[in-house]
C-alpha cells in the first residue's frame, strides 16, 4: 500500500548546529556550553562523514525566503558571541576539514574591554573578527550588549539591532545581512524590528531541526552543549532526534517570557540604596 508523502518527506530536515565555546578550560559561567577541543573535532568528523553539504547562513535565509533551493542534505555550523577560543580552536579544526561556519558577534563584548552584560571571558577583538572574515568565516550580528531582547523596550531593541550591525559593517567593509537573537529569545515584536532594521533573516535557537519552510526571522538551531553525546549529534545529522520547525511556541515558553519580563520590571523599579 502506498502512503501519501508526509510533511517530512516534502521538506527534508536541515540541522543547524549552534556552538558557543570550544575549550578544555572555559570560564565557569559558559562551561555548560563549551565543547572540549577533541570532542569538537569528533563532531566535525561526523559532519564530514554524514555526507551533508555545508551551506552558509545567507543560503539558509535565502532558502526559507523562497529565493534559493538548498541540497536536501544541507547542514549549517554556527557560533554565537565571539569567544577567543573560536580563533584558537574552532577555526583551525574547521579549516583542516574545509568546513565553513557562521559567527554571530556580540560587538560590545569584543576585546579590549567588555561593554556587554556577558560575564568576563577571553573574547575576540574586532581585528580578529575581520581576519576571520577574510579567512572565509561568515559574520553575522548578535546584538551589542547581549540583553534579552524580548524583555527590552522597543527603542532599545532597535538600538541593539542597529549598533552591532553598523560596527561590524564599518570594520568589515561588507554587508552583514543576518542576525542571531541573544539566548535565542525573540517574539513577534523583536522579529518585526529585525525585519525593519533591514536584516534578511534571523536565527533563533528552539533546539529543533530547521527546514525550507522555517520562519526566516526565527530559524531553528540545535544547541551543542558540553554534555551533548556524539550519538545525539549523529541523530541530528541523520535528520532525527529533534522536532521539526516551524511550530507554535509552547505554553512553557510563553510563561518563561512572562516571568522574565516581570523580573525585569521589578528590577527597573527597585530603588537605589546608598
Amino acid at each position: 500500500m502506498t502512503h501519501p508523502p508526509t510533511f517530512d518527506d516534502i521538506t527534508p530536515a536541515l540541522p543547524i548546529l549552534l556552538y558557543h565555546s570550544v575549550s578544555d578550560d572555559p570560564p565557569s559561567w559558559i562551561a555548560p556550553f563549551a565543547v572540549g577541543v577533541r570532542e569538537f573535532g569528533r563532531q566535525l568528523d561526523l559532519v564530514v562523514a554524514s555526507g551533508r553539504v555545508p551551506v552558509t547562513a545567507a543560503d539558509v535565509i535565502a532558502a526559507v525566503r523562497g529565493s534559493k533551493i538548498l541540497p536536501d542534505n544541507a547542514v549549517l555550523i554556527t557560533f554565537d558571541d565571539g569567544f577567543l577560543d573560536f580563533v584558537e580552536h574552532a577555526m583551525p579544526a574547521l579549516a583542516v576539514r574545509e568546513l565553513p561556519a557562521a559567527l554571530f558577534v556580540t560587538t560590545g563584548a569584543l576585546a579590549p574591554g567588555n561593554r556587554s552584560v556577558l560575564p568576563p571571558a577571553p573574547m575576540m577583538s574586532m581585528r580578529q573578527v575581520v581576519e576571520a572574515a577574510r579567512a572565509g568565516i561568515e559574520i553575522g550580528a548578535h546584538s551589542h550588549t547581549h540583553i534579552q531582547l524580548d524583555t527590552a523596550p522597543g527603542a532599545r531593541i532597535t538600538t541593539e539591532l542597529a549598533r552591532s550591525r553598523a560596527e561590524l559593517e564599518d570594520d568589515l567593509g561588507a554587508a552583514v545581512p543576518t542576525f542571531a537573537y541573544p539566548h535565542g529569545y525573540n517574539d513577534s515584536r523583536v522579529r518585526r524590528r529585525a525585519f525593519q532594521a533591514g536584516y534578511n533573516g534571523a536565527f533563533a535557537v528552539r533546539n529543533a531541526l530547521s527546514c525550507a519552510v522555517d520562519d526566516p526571522f526565527a530559524v531553528a538551531r540545535l544547541t551543542v552543549r558540553a554534555d551533548t553525546p556524539l550519538e545525539q549529534v549523529r541523530h541530528w545529522l541523520d535528520g532525527t532526534g529533534a522536532r521539526r520547525a516551524p511550530y507554535r511556541e509552547s505554553l512553557e515558553t510563553n510563561l518563561w517570557r512572562t516571568y522574565r519580563r516581570a523580573r525585569m520590571a521589578r528590577t527597573a523599579r527597585r530603588p537605589i540604596s546608598d
